[in-house]
């Protein structure tokens, strides 16, 4: 397919995980990907695997909670570039309930999260706007819409992108931006074995096989599942799709009850 041929995309947090992935996809079907990531090695480690596989990417090292940071380089990208896809996939997770998540705690979340994602939108709506064109994917979460245990700050924040997205979708429906979110369940990325690794050295296994069969499917989801609906979002083919919420998630949201 090349659905994204002749467009653009950019997408934050596209170092690793489902952001490259996404990052991936995109360029495969004909995209020229602006990858944006806070590790400037990682940004460039993605476009550079784009470029090798004969795409096209240009990375940028970019803090997405720096307002002016990120209005700056958006604004260079615009001078040369239309965005036809913004993909607000950064993010970072918290584990913790009220009591043990601090004001601190909190604020970085919602500096990334929140802000992050309102950012990038301020940076690149206007000019979607008066090109009367142009598609944005936030990634919210499961946690968005069901209570899970300890994820005080982290479904606060997710809980935002989903209502930022109905804003988004509504306000700018008649200037012919369309605004979706996907919700994940677990998803097996380098987060996951990294947490593992650091909080169940010695049970590392039985704890992963417990995290997976909290989806009633039995297993977590892959980046490259999440990036082919993005990827499909994104695309002209859901023209009609637009201020929804897609839960990929294993069947945790609608099968656990």
């Amino acid at each position: 397919m090349n659905r994204f041929e002749n467009k653009t995309a950019l997408v934050t947090g596209g170092g690793s995980g489902i952001g490259r992935s996404i990052c991936l996809r995109l360029a495969s079907e004909g995209a020229h990907v602006f990858v944006f990531d806070l590790n400037p090695d990682s940004a460039e480690s993605t476009a550079h695997d784009i470029r090798e596989a004969g795409g096209n990417a240009t990375a940028y090292a970019c803090d997405v909670a720096d307002h002016s940071g990120v209005e700056g380089i958006v604004r260079g990208i615009l001078a040369t570039s239309d965005i036809d896809v913004l993909v607000n996939n950064a993010g970072i997770a918290h584990v913790g309930n009220l009591e043990n998540t601090s004001e601190a705690d909190l604020d970085r979340l919602l500096s990334v999260n929140v802000k992050g994602v309102y950012n990038m939108l301020a940076a690149v709506v206007p000019a979607m706007k008066n090109r009367r064109s142009g598609a944005i994917l936030n990634m919210a979460s499961v946690a968005s819409s069901v209570g899970i245990a300890d994820r005080f700050a982290y479904s606060t924040t997710k809980g935002a992108v989903l209502t930022m997205t109905y804003s988004v979708a509504k306000d700018y429906v008649d200037y012919g931006i369309r605004c979706n979110c996907v919700a994940p369940g677990r998803v097996h990325t380098p987060f996951v074995d990294k947490y593992l690794e650091e909080n169940y050295p010695d049970n590392r296994d039985e704890m992963f096989d417990k995290l997976s069969k909290t989806q009633p499917i039995g297993r977590m989801g892959t980046p490259d599942e999440i990036a082919a609906l993005v990827a499909y979002l994104c695309s002209d083919e859901a023209a009609f799709v637009t201020g929804s919420n897609f839960p990929i998630d294993g069947g945790f949201v609608t099968l656990n009850n």
